[in-house]
C-alpha cells in the first residue's frame, strides 16, 4: 500500500554502485556486408575498449580478447579507434598507441613501430594495401603535429605524409573506386562545430594525393562527416542554413542541399567516427535529427526531398550506418538502455543485435523527460527536459518536491531524452530533475550553439537560474531546496552560479574547471582555444 511520505525520503532499488556499473558503452559501428562491427567500452574491465561483431548465424563474437584494449587518445577524446574491410580490422591499442592489424582466424599484428604517434578515424584502402588515417605526432615540443598519413598493412614501411600544416585533421574517406579522397581540416582558434573545410583529392595508383583543393566551408561553417555513396557522389553535414543538414557535392562545385529541415542531423564531434546519414541501395537518404532532446530517424526520396519521420522506439540515435536492407544504429529510449539495433527499411522494423543491461529498470519506477522551454535573459529562450518524482512503492506529500538542476558538460553537449539512471536514482528517492540545454547546446541550431561565445559562466548560468525560477513558477520545484549539479564545463557553470547569483541552496561541481586562465594554460592542444 502506498502512503504519503516526505520526498527525498523514498527508498529505491535504484543503488548508487549499479548506476556505476549500469551499463557497457557502445559506440563506433562500422558494416561490412552482412556483419555488424562495434565497439564496446567495459567499466567492470577497467574501461577496456572490445571489438565485437556480429553476422547471421554465428551472432554476437568478442574479436579482441584481453589484455587488447581498442581505443585511441588522438585528439584526446579519441573515436575511431578501428576500420573494417572484408576479413581485414585495422585497431588502435591504447597502452602502446600502435596500429594493429587482425586477420580471420589470426592473431593481432603490430603494422607501426613504438613510437611517439597516435592514430585514428581511419579507411582501408585493400587495393594498396594501406590504412588512411588521421595521426598525431607527439614527438617534438609543443602542441602534437596532426597529420593525414598512409600506414602500409605489411608493417614494413613508417607512415607516409598525406597532408599536413592544418592544425587538425578528421574523417578521411576514399571514394568506392578509390580514386579519390576527401577529408575534413581546420585551424586554430576554430573548433569543429564552428568552422572546417571540406577537402578534396585524386589518389594515384600508389596512394598519392593529387590536386589537394578546398572545395567547401571555412571559418563560419561547420562541414562535417563526409561520406560516399555506392555511385560515387560525395556527401556531408553542413550547418550554412543555420542547422546541420546533409547535403551533396554538385559535380560543378558547390554543394546542394538533399533534405532541408530546421533540425541538426550531427552532433558536435567532439570524438572522431560519429554518422547521422546514410543512402541506402535506392537512393533513399535515411537521416537522424533531433528536436527538444529527442532523436527521430527519418527518410528522404533518391535524389533529396522532404523529410519524413520513421516511427521508431528510440528517443536516441547514433553512429548511424547503412547496411544491406537498411541501417544499424546505436539505440536508447526513455526506458530503456543503448543497443545496437539493426533497421529493416522494408518493413520499419528494428531487431536489437546486442543489449546491454538486460535487466532493465522497471517501467513503473522510471520517471520520462518532459521538454520545456522558458525565458531568460537577454530575450533568449532557455530549453531542458522535466523529470517528476516517482517511485509506485510512495504516495507523494503535499507541496511541491526539492529539485536538482543538472548542468551538462562540452558545454556544446545537450541533455539527451535517453534512459539516464543518475537521473532516475533521484527522481525514484523523490527528487525532481531539470536537464537544462542551456545557451551553447547542441541540438537547437547554429546560432543558439553560438550564444555562449564571449559569454561562458554567463549565459549558460542564467539559463540555469531562469529554468530553476520556471520550475518553481510551475509548481514543479520547492524554492527553497533547489540545488544544482555539474561535471566538467557543467562544474564550472555549477561554481559561476553559486557564486553570483542566490537561486540555489546548494551545489555540486564534479571535475569542474575553476581556473580559466589554468585552463588554457594546461589544456590539450584540441581545446586549447
Amino acid at each position: 500500500m502506498t502512503r504519503a511520505t516526505p520526498y527525498a525520503s523514498w527508498r529505491s532499488p535504484i543503488a548508487a554502485a549499479g548506476v556505476a556499473s549500469a551499463s557497457i558503452g557502445l559506440g563506433w559501428t562500422a558494416v561490412d556486408g552482412d556483419t555488424v562491427w562495434w565497439l564496446e567500452t567495459r567499466p567492470a574491465e577497467g574501461g577496456r575498449g572490445v571489438l565485437v561483431r556480429w553476422s547471421p548465424g554465428a551472432g554476437v563474437v568478442e574479436a579482441t580478447p584481453p589484455p587488447w584494449n581498442v581505443r585511441t587518445r588522438v585528439h584526446e577524446y579519441g573515436g575511431g579507434a578501428f576500420a573494417v574491410a572484408g576479413d581485414l580490422v585495422c585497431f588502435s591499442n591504447l597502452p602502446d598507441h600502435r596500429l594493429y592489424v587482425l586477420e580471420a582466424g589470426g592473431a593481432p599484428r603490430a603494422v607501426t613501430p613504438a613510437g611517439p604517434w597516435r592514430f585514428a578515424d581511419g579507411v582501408i584502402d585493400r587495393r594498396r594495401g594501406a590504412l588512411v588515417c588521421v595521426a598525431e605526432d607527439h614527438g617534438g615540443t609543443g602542441e602534437p603535429a596532426s597529420r593525414l598519413v598512409r600506414v602500409g598493412l605489411d608493417g614494413v614501411a613508417p607512415p607516409v605524409t598525406l597532408a599536413h600544416g592544418h592544425d587538425f585533421y578528421g574523417a578521411p574517406r576514399l571514394s568506392p573506386d578509390g580514386t579519390a579522397l576527401a577529408w575534413l581540416a581546420w585551424r586554430h582558434p576554430d573548433m569543429p562545430w564552428d568552422g572546417t573545410e571540406l577537402w578534396l583529392a585524386r589518389v594515384d595508383g600508389g596512394g598519392d594525393l593529387i590536386d589537394a583543393r578546398r572545395v567547401a566551408g571555412g571559418r563560419d561553417e561547420s562541414i562535417l562527416e563526409p561520406s560516399w555513396t555506392a555511385g560515387g557522389a560525395l556527401h556531408v553535414v553542413s550547418d550554412r542554413s543555420g542547422w546541420w543538414n546533409p547535403y551533396r557535392l554538385a559535380a560543378g562545385g558547390g554543394l546542394r542541399a538533399l533534405c532541408p529541415i530546421d533540425a541538426d542531423c550531427a552532433r558536435p564531434p567532439w570524438v572522431f567516427g560519429q554518422s547521422h546519414h546514410g543512402v541506402l541501395d535506392d537512393g533513399t537518404i535515411l537521416v537522424a535529427f533531433t528536436r527538444e532532446g529527442r532523436w527521430h530517424l527519418g527518410r528522404a526520396p533518391a535524389g533529396g526531398g522532404a523529410v519524413e519521420t520513421i516511427e521508431t522506439p528510440y528517443d536516441d540515435i547514433s553512429y548511424l550506418r547503412v547496411a544491406p536492407g537498411g541501417a544499424v544504429f546505436v539505440g536508447a529510449s526513455s526506458t530503456t538502455l543503448p543497443a545496437v539495433v539493426r533497421f529493416d527499411a522494408r518493413t520499419g522494423g528494428c531487431a536489437e543485435l546486442r543489449v546491454t543491461a538486460p535487466d532493465a529498470l522497471d517501467p513503473a519506477l522510471v520517471s520520462l523527460p518532459e521538454a520545456f522551454a522558458c525565458a531568460s535573459a537577454g530575450g533568449r529562450r532557455a530549453h531542458g527536459l522535466h523529470y517528476r518524482p516517482r517511485n509506485p512503492a510512495y504516495q507523494a506529500p503535499a507541496g511541491p518536491p526539492p529539485l536538482i538542476v543538472r548542468c551538462h558538460g562540452g558545454p556544446t553537449a545537450a541533455a539527451p531524452a535517453a534512459l539516464d539512471p543518475v537521473v532516475q536514482f533521484w527522481t525514484s528517492r523523490g527528487f525532481a530533475v531539470l536537464d537544462v540545454n542551456y545557451a551553447g547546446s547542441s541540438g537547437y541550431g547554429r546560432a543558439y550553439r553560438r550564444l555562449l561565445d564571449g559569454a561562458w559562466g554567463v549565459a549558460d548560468v542564467e539559463d540555469c537560474v531562469a529554468a530553476a525560477r520556471h520550475a518553481v513558477a510551475q509548481g514543479w520545484a520547492d524554492r527553497d531546496r533547489v540545488v544544482v549539479r555539474g561535471s566538467s564545463a557543467g562544474g564550472f557553470t555549477v561554481l559561476c552560479a553559486l557564486a553570483f547569483h542566490d537561486v540555489f541552496a546548494a551545489g555540486t561541481s564534479y571535475y569542474g574547471i575553476g581556473d580559466l586562465e589554468a585552463l588554457r594554460r594546461d589544456t590539450h592542444k584540441f581545446e586549447s582555444y
